[in-house]
């Protein structure tokens, strides 16, 4: 691997958190216009709060891989791992949600899940890096068959649907 590769958390999920956050925003300001309880404004503001917290942490979050080490840069914060230390790369799957473990030494551990962008070329990358016998059987299986996480996106499409209609019928009202 001669540059860099860099893998974020997909956008197709990014998009619809970003568009809920705005239709939600939306309500509340007709809500408050409108002179809507005191109940429902606090609990649409309570849910912008998360949120606006999930949409920041996917936006931002974004994993790059080279030739030495691996790099997690969330909000904040950053985490590396030296390929040359690591000791074990694990997978745990339940349905198609996969999240790998990547241990260097006794405390000094990474986990990533399927969430990210071109997820199978994520684990080719991960495989052919780390030493040799640091990769589980249960690893080296999923990277022939890599899972493909559909059901965030629906959700968060699915939420977008249903809050514009709110949004539409609180217009009506």
């Amino acid at each position: 691997m001669e540059q860099p590769r860099t893998f974020v958390i997909r956008r197709a999920f990014v998009v619809p958190m970003g568009l809920l956050i705005v239709l939600t925003v939306a309500l509340l300001v007709v809500c408050l216009l409108q002179g809507q309880p005191l109940a429902k404004v606090v609990i649409l503001a309570g849910l912008i709060i998360p949120m606006a917290v999930l949409f920041v942490e996917s936006a931002f979050r974004r994993l790059v891989i080279d030739t030495q080490e691996v790099t997690a840069y969330r909000p904040f914060r950053q985490r590396r791992i030296r390929f040359a230390d690591v000791t074990s790369l694990e997978t745990v799957r339940v349905r198609n949600r996969v999240f790998m473990t990547l241990v260097a030494g006794d405390d000094d551990f990474l986990i990533l899940s399927n969430s990210y962008g071109d997820f199978p070329a994520l684990l080719t990358c991960l495989i052919k890096s780390v030493p040799e016998g640091a990769v589980t059987d249960e690893t080296e299986q999923l990277a022939k068959h890599p899972p493909l996480r559909q059901a965030d996106i629906f959700t968060a499409w699915f939420a977008v649907i249903a809050l514009a209609y709110i949004l539409l019928a609180q217009f009506r009202a």
